[in-house]
């Protein structure tokens, strides 16, 4: 998955602000205790990272968008 790809499936399931407030604000224990931000800055795939948030906001994350 590429970069653009992740951040707009990440708008749709959150909006646009609250999407850039969970990448930076918080923490996911299936990131290793990193944010989304620090994970991809740390060089983890995009799709990793998606799983990720997919697994973290089961209930947020639209089934197309899995």
């Amino acid at each position: 998955m590429r970069l653009t790809d992740f951040w707009t499936r990440l708008e749709e399931a959150f909006g646009p602000g609250y999407a850039a407030s969970i990448a930076s604000d918080q923490v996911l224990s299936q990131l290793g205790g990193r944010t989304i931000t620090q994970a991809l800055a740390e060089g983890e795939q995009t799709h990793v990272v998606w799983r990720a948030v997919v697994a973290a906001y089961p209930d947020r994350v639209p089934a197309r968008l899995r």
